[in-house]
């Protein structure tokens, strides 16, 4: 397989957190000694194997990033910058007027098209995946299979959900040998007075879910050749909906056309284990605890670094 012996690249979604945070300085500290969650994700993916970290920032807190982000990972692994521009478009397109919302995490990706030369995986920069995550995206990587064989990490939904409120994810269909079949967003994801677990679908209709169904938590493994095609589906998106104000372009709307066209195969690897994120205020003192039990546990040093 092309690029097999090249250590992978681990891409973190970081270009909304300057405005999610308010400036950066207020980095959520959920470890004992101040470690954010990108903290644990970074040093998770350097012990799997992992040769590279490219952030997605946005241009003007690339300074304000790179001080209080990425020069603590400096050390230990190669950090690189790539930056979500709003006119960053192929030939041919320009920005729609009034046009103000970044075009997603699909164009996020694209981003950092002229600095891959080698597989690479996607994850979102606060959330907490864990080590196996990690460990199952290198193996994939390293095991000889087509370019255009992707993966998704995916979690049992059960294990996905707040105790303060509804969420929002992906529920994955499959078909054989695993294979991602579909993504379908669900909204309002909750328990119902009955017990019952329900979301709302595309549609509006009110639908059970089970709880083992495999959810995309935005974890995605792909070769290089994802980039060719990502390239080509962005132009057909923009021929589409380029001049809509607030049309925005997804990776699993990416993998899913991919996928329907025959151009690519996409493999579910479902972890047992709990994805942390903080959707709620309220859900911070739960993902500080669990960090805590998994470093009585063994799973981290009690400081990572």
């Amino acid at each position: 397989m092309q690029g097999a012996h090249m250590k992978p690249t681990l891409l973190v979604l970081a270009a909304g957190m300057g405005s999610r945070y308010g400036g950066l300085k207020q980095m959520d500290a959920m470890g004992p000694h101040g470690e954010t969650v990108l903290d644990y994700s970074v040093f998770d993916a350097i012990r799997a194997g992992f040769g590279r970290v490219i952030f997605i920032i946005r241009e003007d807190f690339y300074a304000a990033f790179r001080n209080g982000v990425g020069e603590r990972f400096a050390s230990a692994i190669q950090v690189d910058y790539a930056f979500q521009k709003l006119d960053d478009l192929p030939a041919g397109f320009s920005l729609p007027a009034g046009r103000t919302r970044p075009w997603g995490t699909g164009h996020a990706v694209r981003a950092a098209r002229h600095l891959i030369n080698e597989p690479f995986a996607v994850i979102n920069a606060d959330d907490f995946y864990g080590r196996d995550a990690y460990a199952c995206a290198a193996k994939f990587f390293a095991a000889d299979g087509s370019e255009s064989h992707y993966a998704l990490i995916g979690y049992p939904l059960i294990n996905t959900l707040s105790d303060y409120g509804d969420v929002n994810r992906g529920i994955c269909t499959q078909g054989t040998n695993r294979l991602l079949t579909g993504v379908e967003e669900y909204v309002k994801i909750q328990r119902d007075e009955d017990g019952r677990l329900r979301g709302n679908a595309r549609s509006g209709e009110r639908k059970s879910l089970a709880e083992c169904a495999p959810v995309s938590m935005n974890f995605w493994v792909f070769h290089q050749e994802f980039l060719v095609n990502l390239e080509a589906d962005f132009v057909e998106f923009l021929t589409a909906h380029g001049q809509a104000e607030k049309s925005e372009y997804y990776i699993p709307s990416v993998v899913d056309a991919l996928i329907h066209s025959g151009k690519a195969t996409c493999e579910v690897l479902t972890m047992a284990s709990r994805w942390f994120g903080v959707t709620y205020p309220e859900d911070k003192p739960h993902v500080v605890e669990s960090l805590r039990q998994l470093i009585a546990d063994g799973a981290y040093p009690p400081r990572l670094g």
